[in-house]
């Protein structure tokens, strides 16, 4: 298995980056996808064990797993059969990986509901083809350049929201804020999910301040008696209404 050289980093305020739990015990593999899922502008989640890996899917949301067949715990196998039973994680793109190449073990895989099936050794620049073209097929919001709902316009080329025609001024992480609940309409993120995913996993800071920049969202994009999008769900978290511009 190659390297790849390192892309270009990332500008950090740009669309947030895939989610990638990889979740393999052979550490030298995984050590190596993930530098090159990084180095492509990936996040990254590492666990050894399948076991782990439901623990850290429950805790987390990501927007694909490279699961091992062969896993101390429970097998990938029946992680990935798991996942598929479960309404939250039906939709969730598994690459599988395994050192079985029989065409009867790659059916099987699949049929346990793997979206793609990779044979050790492989090629890691042909992984991380596969791997873009998943997420391009299962997450289109990821990759379209504008995001609507109602009378909000959120344009990522340009970096700027619009609301009934008129420009909503907000700063770098309340921009983030919109752009990631404007993905998933009505789903409910926690307040630690929303410190991940828009400030990212390394970011030191209390809880609270996700109150803070969703006031200061509210207050740029409600005017007079406009309608509020962002809705606020007690002791779970927020999330982006997904009746906003429906009635």
């Amino acid at each position: 298995m190659s390297e790849t050289k390192p892309a270009p980093a990332r500008d950090a305020t740009q669309t947030r980056p895939p989610h990638v739990l990889i979740v393999e015990d052979e550490q030298a593999l995984a050590l190596l996808l993930a530098y090159n899922l990084e180095a492509e502008g990936y996040v990254v989640d590492r666990v050894e064990r399948g076991d782990e890996a439901e623990m850290r899917i429950a805790e987390t949301t990501h927007d694909l797993v490279i699961l091992d067949w062969m896993l101390p715990g429970v097998s990938g196998l029946e992680i990935c059969r798991r996942l598929r039973a479960r309404e939250e994680t039906r939709e969730l793109p598994i690459i599988m990986l395994t050192a079985r190449g029989e065409e009867a073990e790659r059916v099987r895989g699949l049929s346990v509901g793997a979206d793609d099936y990779v044979v050790k050794p492989f090629s890691v620049p042909e992984l991380m083809a596969r791997v873009r073209s998943l997420l391009r097929r299962a997450k289109p919001e990821r990759i379209a350049n504008r995001l609507k709902a109602g009378d909000i316009d959120l344009d990522r080329e340009t970096r700027r929201v619009r609301r009934a025609g008129r420009d909503i001024h907000l700063g770098p992480t309340e921009f983030r804020l919109l752009e990631f609940l404007l993905e998933k309409p009505g789903r409910v993120f926690s307040r630690a999910q929303l410190l991940d995913f828009v400030w990212g996993t390394a970011a030191e800071i209390d809880e609270r301040t996700v109150d803070v920049h969703v006031g200061r969202l509210r207050k740029a994009l409600v005017r007079g008696r406009e309608k509020d999008p962002i809705r606020t769900v007690r002791g779970a978290g927020y999330s982006f209404d997904e009746t906003f511009g429906k009635n």
